[in-house]
């Protein structure tokens, strides 16, 4: 695991890392203790479980390794948690069994964030998953920000970075 980014400045963290069950609980901290520096406290619970449900996407399916890359990136009212990892094949949203055991990461992140979607890599043939959780200062809106793998953004110039730091 490589801290190859954090600027309190610019309000980024990126990270490198192999995605391994003993590293998801490493991430959590890291992304917890970057939260609260940021001071959002409120949204570590939701970040973190997000972040484990990606992480161990890249873990269960991502070929041909398990390289990948987390950013956070904050914003005047929204945090974008994004993971790229190698594989092109983009996750798709299942109907979610209420005695399923496995695959149901992405409707947990669908359930707690405020947005989530995929986007390819156009570089290294890999891709980004990411979500967006609303920041606690964020005035309430008449428009809801929720939306079904559909993006606020199409592949925002800052998830295509984190792409570039996987390759």
């Amino acid at each position: 695991m490589q801290a190859d980014h954090i600027d309190p400045a610019a309000r980024e963290c990126a990270l490198e890392l192999e995605a391994h069950p003993y590293r998801i609980q490493q991430i959590r901290r890291i992304v917890s203790a970057q939260l609260r520096y940021w001071r959002l406290d409120p949204l570590i619970d939701a970040a973190s479980t997000g972040i484990s449900e990606l992480l161990a996407n890249v873990h269960r399916h991502a070929r041909p390794d398990k390289q990948c890359a987390v950013k956070l990136t904050l914003a005047t009212d929204r945090l974008t948690v994004a993971v790229a990892d190698h594989d092109p094949r983009l996750p798709h949203l299942q109907p979610m069994e209420p005695t399923a055991t496995t695959g149901r990461g992405l409707s947990m992140v669908e359930a707690m964030s405020d947005s989530w979607g995929t986007d390819l890599l156009p570089d290294d043939g890999g891709k980004v998953v990411w979500f967006i959780l609303r920041t606690p200062s964020a005035a309430p809106t008449l428009v809801p920000l929720k939306t079904a793998a559909m993006p606020l953004e199409r592949t925002a110039p800052e998830l295509v970075a984190v792409a570039a730091s996987v390759a």
